[in-house]
């Protein structure tokens, strides 16, 4: 029998672990990138002695693949895709390919806000439980990379629309899906329903075994279930009722119930804050009870937890003004929970490359929390209009220095000023978080000359 021809598409994290992957499992690999790859990929591909090309696709090479492993991030619309899709040639995603190999349990976590939040939180309460656990999917080092060796017991998945897309048979034995608000529809021929249909691609493999979490204040996702009606153990997490089997917040206490554990801890006791950090939170406690983390080890757990950067992250306080860093947020979903979270009247700095954002969901959480918004970007007009009747003061920039400048001048002692842009970041900065890094470094500057 012939050795099958695998064929990598993306010389990223997950095509360059993907092709280390085939390669100790004997397939003939080749990878191929249109871009330049990072001289570290270039050495360990080189190092494997894996063929690579970059700067191109040989498309004869690829079409004689038997399977190819695309990156989330090439579109399904491009001509070479669709080549293989004419020619009934399988594309997969690296976390199908991977999943082949592993004997781990599999948690996997998406949504399309707080997927990272609550993907690290998870996999922070599972390891400082002792649990044997890895870390992968659109965070970390490559979930292929590492099943070479299949040391872990657990892993935890963030898992993004793109890389559902191309899974098929992988089996996930616990599922997180937090929300579902229109996102990357320029991916799903603006048709939101095939984007939520991206989405509930996490459940195709689900048994009765096997646990989902999901946010029931979604109603994409209620109206999604109730016409799918899936054979799985349901764990509702609610901000209006009390559930149980599942997770709920009442005055300010996280309560969840899942088999034959129940866990409370007050929100003031966490490091996170706001109503969508209760549904992250109570997800993660959910997984971790989920696989059998004790109270005391989620308690603890949850106190010990640091976010990662760019996500309502503090970056300093000047003459008692506070900054926050949400460069994170590139969607006007992201924005509400961060001024859901504000306890302080707020400057706003926000701007960018809009994506076809709609602010009006944003006017009640302006009109009560927003004192002034600052517009960072070379085209606001459309922040501009907008807010224009709706924000006492208005200031425009380009300059990330000059936005906290005038923030601080803006501000009281006891304010915030907060960067939670609701655009990508691709006009001024090389991506958000150079953005988020930039904006920190403007406030620590100001903190040093204050």
């Amino acid at each position: 029998m012939s050795v099958q021809k695998i064929v990598i598409l993306g010389g990223g994290e997950s095509g360059v672990g993907a092709a280390l992957l085939a390669k100790a499992k004997g397939f003939d690999v080749f990878l191929s990138d249109k871009g330049v790859l990072k001289e570290s990929y270039r050495k360990t591909l080189q190092a494997a002695n894996i063929p690579f090309e970059e700067g191109q696709h040989t498309e004869e090479r690829i079409l004689d693949a038997t399977e190819v492993i695309k990156s989330p991030g090439i579109p399904e619309k491009v001509p070479l895709v669709q080549k293989l899709r004419t020619q009934h040639i399988p594309v997969i995603s690296e976390i199908e390919f991977a999943a082949r190999y592993t004997r781990a349990k599999l948690i996997g976590i998406t949504g399309s806000n707080g997927k990272t939040t609550t993907t690290l939180l998870t996999y922070h309460l599972l390891k400082t439980a002792g649990l044997n656990v890895g870390l992968a999917g659109n965070i970390g080092d490559s979930f292929a990379e590492q099943v070479i060796t299949d040391t872990f017991d657990y892993f935890v998945l963030e898992l993004s629309s793109f890389q559902l897309d191309d899974m098929y048979d992988a089996h996930l034995d616990v599922m997180v899906l937090l929300n579902i608000t229109p996102d990357h529809l320029d991916r799903y021929g603006y048709d939101f329903q095939n984007y939520v249909a991206s989405k509930f691609r996490i459940l195709q493999n689900a048994t009765l075994t096997d646990d989902f979490i999901y946010f029931a204040e979604s109603q994409p996702i209620l109206d999604e279930l109730a016409k799918r009606n899936p054979m799985v153990r349901q764990l509702p997490i609610s901000l209006e009722k009390v559930v149980s089997p599942g997770g709920y917040l009442a005055d300010d206490q996280l309560l969840a119930a899942n088999k034959d554990h129940s866990f409370t801890i007050s929100q003031t006791d966490t490091p996170l804050r706001g109503p969508h950090n209760a549904i992250n939170m109570l997800a993660a406690i959910l997984a971790a009870q989920s696989v059998g983390v004790t109270n005391e080890a989620i308690a603890n757990g949850l106190k010990t937890f640091q976010n990662a950067a760019h996500r309502l992250e503090p970056a300093g306080t000047v003459n008692h003004i506070q900054f926050i860093n949400d460069s994170k947020a590139t969607n006007v979903d992201s924005v509400f929970y961060a001024l859901s979270s504000m306890d302080a009247p707020t400057i706003w700095i926000a701007g960018g490359q809009d994506k076809g954002n709609d602010y009006s969901q944003l006017d009640k959480l302006v009109d009560q929390k927003v004192k002034a918004l600052i517009c960072l970007g070379i085209d606001n007009h459309k922040l501009v209009e907008y807010f224009g009747e709706k924000v006492p003061t208005i200031y425009e920039t380009q300059s990330i220095t000059d936005a906290v400048m005038k923030g601080l001048e803006l501000a009281e002692p006891g304010d915030i000023v907060l960067l939670s842009p609701a655009c990508a970041s691709f006009d001024l900065f090389k991506n958000y978080e150079d953005r988020g890094n930039q904006f920190k470094a403007a406030v620590k500057n100001l903190m040093m000359n204050a």
